[in-house]
């Protein structure tokens, strides 16, 4: 948690600007992942007016020269109907960007400013599931690896919502990628990502997912890879080893049923797929 005096000192409360007015908590629990970084989950009851829809927030506060305090704050909805919601909110400490040099963290957008900053960001399915992870029972870990698979889990959810903050949209120094000085066509990008996250287990070609977006599969390809920051193909297995774990961890699947599940085409494609991104073999997993 932030410590008392840093709280006083800043008056500053992202949470609840995250909420606005009318939000009410309906359940609430704690922990600290590690020495720092901490987490909170809550039930909340959204007011009607506010549209029900997943997003998330970036909140960075300077409490010292080239000291922060970072808090990813992140709204699902438990469907399209009713305002009931859940918010996950980590805070990541100075400390823990203390292990960083002070030119590599001024390299990304929320540090450039000696200021309090606020920035949006959409939260994708694989954010969800991510989330889930983040929170779902651990069975026997220990403790350590417990902690080690959560922090993980927060540290990547932070990748996650850099990447989609510190992506430039205004120019382009790739030649091949002016064309997303368009808003209409990194629009298709978004699109497209947007169909990858809702495809999981359906593994979709770049033909027909340049089809489906209306664009040039030359275009498609350059222009994912400049605005996600990974080829079609490594986000792609990135959702499906992402969603493989948890299905392998926390719902004890077997290897069988996690390779038909997401779609792949025999159980030695899946094991090698997983292996090459884990280091692991499916099966030591389940172990």
């Amino acid at each position: 948690m932030i410590r008392a005096n840093e709280k006083a000192r800043t008056g500053y409360k992202p949470l609840e600007r995250f909420l606005g007015e009318g939000a009410d908590i309906a359940d609430m629990s704690a922990a600290a992942l590690s020495n720092t970084i901490s987490a909170e989950w809550l039930e909340v009851i959204m007011p009607e007016r506010n549209s029900p829809e997943d997003n998330g927030a970036l909140y960075l506060y300077p409490i010292a020269d080239n000291k922060f305090c970072l808090q990813l704050c992140f709204l699902t909805y438990n469907n399209g109907v009713t305002p009931n919601a859940r918010v996950c909110s980590l805070r990541f400490l100075p400390e823990f960007f203390d292990q960083y040099p002070p030119e590599m963290l001024m390299a990304n957008q929320p540090f450039r400013f000696d200021q309090t900053t606020e920035l949006q960001f959409p939260v994708c399915a694989q954010g969800r599931l991510l989330l889930d992870q983040l929170q779902q029972p651990l069975g026997t870990l220990t403790p350590f690896i417990r902690s080690l698979q959560q922090t993980e889990t927060a540290m990547h959810l932070l990748r996650r919502a850099l990447e989609c903050i510190t992506i430039p949209f205004t120019s382009c120094q790739v030649p091949a990628c002016r064309f997303l000085a368009f808003e209409s066509e990194r629009e298709k990008i978004r699109e497209a990502r947007q169909i990858l996250d809702q495809s999981i287990d359906q593994p979709i070609t770049i033909r027909d997912l340049a089809r489906r977006v209306a664009m040039n599969e030359c275009y498609l390809k350059k222009g994912f890879k400049t605005i996600v920051g990974s080829t079609i193909h490594e986000y792609q297995q990135e959702l499906r080893i992402t969603e493989a774990k948890r299905l392998l961890q926390h719902e004890r699947r077997s290897v069988t049923d996690v390779a038909n599940i997401l779609g792949y085409s025999s159980i030695s494609h899946f094991s090698t797929a997983f292996k090459r991104v884990t280091g692991l073999k499916p099966c030591e997993l389940l172990a």
